[in-house]
């Protein structure tokens, strides 16, 4: 049950990626904050299989530090090659 603390932890870290992250106009709002409760969500859940009880503040902190580093990190990724894709797409069809 405690699980989902972590994916609402994890959901709200994405959403303020999301609004800090420039490049919105390139991805879509749901994209962080599922992305967030995923990564939190797994983390989660990948200590306890590992044994570490929900007592010890290392679930926690992992739970919180995960998706804050590896949600802005995927959208900063996404962003560019959304940027750079568009950029072939109309050299392509030789637009704009």
């Amino acid at each position: 049950m405690h699980i989902l603390l972590a994916l609402i932890l994890g959901a709200a870290i994405g959403l303020a990626a999301e609004l800090l992250v420039p490049g919105r106009d390139a991805r879509g709002a749901a994209l962080a904050p599922v992305m967030g409760a995923l990564v939190a969500g797994a983390a989660w859940a990948m200590l306890t299989w590992f044994g570490v009880g929900i007592t010890d503040p290392v679930i926690w902190v992992v739970a919180v530090l995960a998706p804050a580093l590896i949600v802005p990190l995927v959208l900063i990724v996404l962003t560019r090659v959304r940027a750079s894709r568009d950029a072939q797409e109309r050299r392509r069809l030789r637009i704009g």
